[in-house]
């Protein structure tokens, strides 16, 4: 009797351990399945939504998010590379070539525009740089699949598409810069040999007026990049 007793708290326990086991093992499950859903509807409804530069994640958010945490910080990394170089990149130059109208203006805003297109300069390999590191990052992710078309949608949006839009535009850009400070160049070269009239400039010869003439044409020819510039830091 003793032994039967035995036998049956014996097979009572081994129930019960197996149940612990199964009860973890769905706790797991249903842990990751919360997390999963978290930071999808996150990406679908703060991320999706928002424009260039994303938030950082609260500790309340990092722990909901668990280990996908990780995968936020591709999209976030990228974005505040994007960010800095459109901020400290293209916004200065915008900002001075925007505050040029007339002639005198070409003089006032030499020196300034001068200084903000060095840094231009960089921006392109700045991003690409970004770029190359989120790509790396992304391709090693492990995710489920309807996360994963959610977490693509996002990725095109935060690092695709702001990467490919920019490129183009800053050949552009540097180029209008460049244009704009030959002229202003050009117009300092002339020294006491030019006059400002009514937002017009007068030249003592028809080789400067040429000359001058040239060196507009070539601004226009570029000019296109500033809007298109302006509408990425919207």
């Amino acid at each position: 009797m003793a032994s039967g007793l035995s036998q049956m708290m014996k097979k009572v326990g081994g129930l019960i351990a197996l149940l612990m086991v199964v009860c973890q093992l769905t706790a797991c499950g249903d842990k990751d399945a919360d997390q999963r859903k978290a930071f999808g509807d996150f990406l679908q409804n703060t991320v999706m939504r928002s424009g260039t530069q994303l938030p950082a994640l609260s500790e309340n958010q990092k722990k909901s998010f668990g280990n996908y945490v990780g995968d936020y910080a591709i999209l976030y990394g990228f974005s505040q590379q994007l960010t800095r170089a459109l901020n400290d990149g293209i916004r200065p130059v915008t900002d001075q070539l925007s505050a040029i109208h007339t002639p005198q203006d070409y003089l006032a805003q030499r020196d300034a525009l001068r200084q903000a297109g060095g840094a231009l300069n960089v921006v392109s390999q700045q991003v690409q740089n970004a770029r190359n590191l989120a790509d790396s990052s992304k391709s090693s992710l492990k995710m489920p699949e309807d996360l994963q078309k959610v977490y693509e949608d996002a990725y095109k949006k935060t690092v695709t598409t702001p990467a490919d839009n920019l490129q183009p535009i800053l050949p552009e850009l540097q180029a209008l810069t460049q244009a704009v400070l030959d002229t202003a160049d050009f117009l300092q070269a002339q020294d006491s040999r030019l006059s400002f009239n009514n937002n017009a400039v007068q030249f003592p010869t028809q080789d400067q007026v040429n000359q001058y003439n040239t060196l507009v044409g070539n601004i226009s020819s570029h000019a296109n990049s500033l809007s298109q510039a302006k509408g990425l830091l919207q």
